[in-house]
């Protein structure tokens, strides 16, 4: 499998506006952070999964040649993470007579209904998106099928952002939380095995729904992946270039438009966390 981030920010986005500090006005292209989104690639000529659809979608998927995706999971409903659900139209028509499949918990399938009423009308005016909302649970596993004759497991996992329950998953060897300010014993218990985590850690200091840095790596040190890689920064967690200095040595400050290798469950190591790919 292959991730490729395609935003690694907080709701802000990295430069914050009307900041000056030496984060937003570093020349570094690492400290350019859009929100938060990412794409998994399963099978090499095959559509990637989009994990969540944020506002800055299309200049994303612009920058990366458009890459065909089949479907999207969603982890909840805030803006920066379903503001481009309208940009999708394009490829919610790439498949004639077939709506494009959005995966999510129910209260995230009612928000959309009641955001973008346009998209679920009886009788849609022509050239809008056309979804297929498709509800799933924590810990409930579903067979999501990326591409015709081609389907994976995946797990929801239920994680706490501040007071909200939302939804982290688990795609067989690799997981994504992001937006998570607790991690319950049953999803940490989910995450064990995994060989790649992706998990968020919004700054140094403590956040009342945001995981902090030294919290994120507390749920590393719990999980034992091969490799983990942070995301969904503010301008707060400081220089690229910086972070990268302060991280264990199997842990790596997510940037956009970075492309991680995730191996097969055949091609697992024996549990050998030394060797990166």
């Amino acid at each position: 499998m292959k991730l490729t981030f395609l935003g690694t920010g907080t709701s802000t986005g990295v430069p914050q506006m009307r900041c000056n500090c030496n984060v937003c006005t570093s020349s570094d292209s690492h400290d350019k952070r859009l929100r938060c989104s990412a794409i998994l690639q399963p099978e090499e000529g095959k559509p990637g999964i989009l994990i969540d659809c944020g506002p800055d979608f299309r200049t994303q998927m612009l920058r990366e040649d458009c890459p065909d995706i089949s479907c999207a999971v969603l982890t909840h409903s805030h803006y920066d993470h379903v503001g481009g659900i309208d940009d999708l139209r394009p490829y919610s028509y790439a498949v004639p007579g077939e709506h494009f499949p959005l995966y999510c918990r129910a209260d995230v399938a009612a928000d959309l209904r009641a955001r973008v009423p346009y998209c679920f009308s009886e009788a849609p005016y022509p050239g809008v998106p056309q979804f297929d909302l498709r509800v799933v649970e924590p810990y409930k596993p579903f067979m999501l099928e990326y591409a015709p004759g081609h389907s994976m497991e995946v797990l929801p996992l239920e994680v706490i952002h501040g007071r909200l329950p939302i939804l982290g998953y688990r795609f067989g060897n690799f997981a994504y939380i992001t937006d998570a300010s607790v991690v319950p014993p049953a999803t940490i218990e989910a995450l064990r095995g995994v060989d790649t985590l992706v998990i968020n850690a919004l700054r140094h200091e403590p956040h009342f729904s945001h995981l902090n840095l030294s919290q994120a790596l507390d749920v590393i040190k719990l999980t034992e992946p091969r490799q983990a890689w942070l995301t969904h920064f503010s301008h707060q967690i400081g220089l690229h270039s910086e972070l990268e200095k302060q991280l264990p040595e199997n842990v790596f400050p997510a940037s956009d438009r970075r492309q991680i290798i995730i191996p097969d469950d055949k091609r697992l190591d024996n549990g050998n966390k030394n060797h990166l790919p």
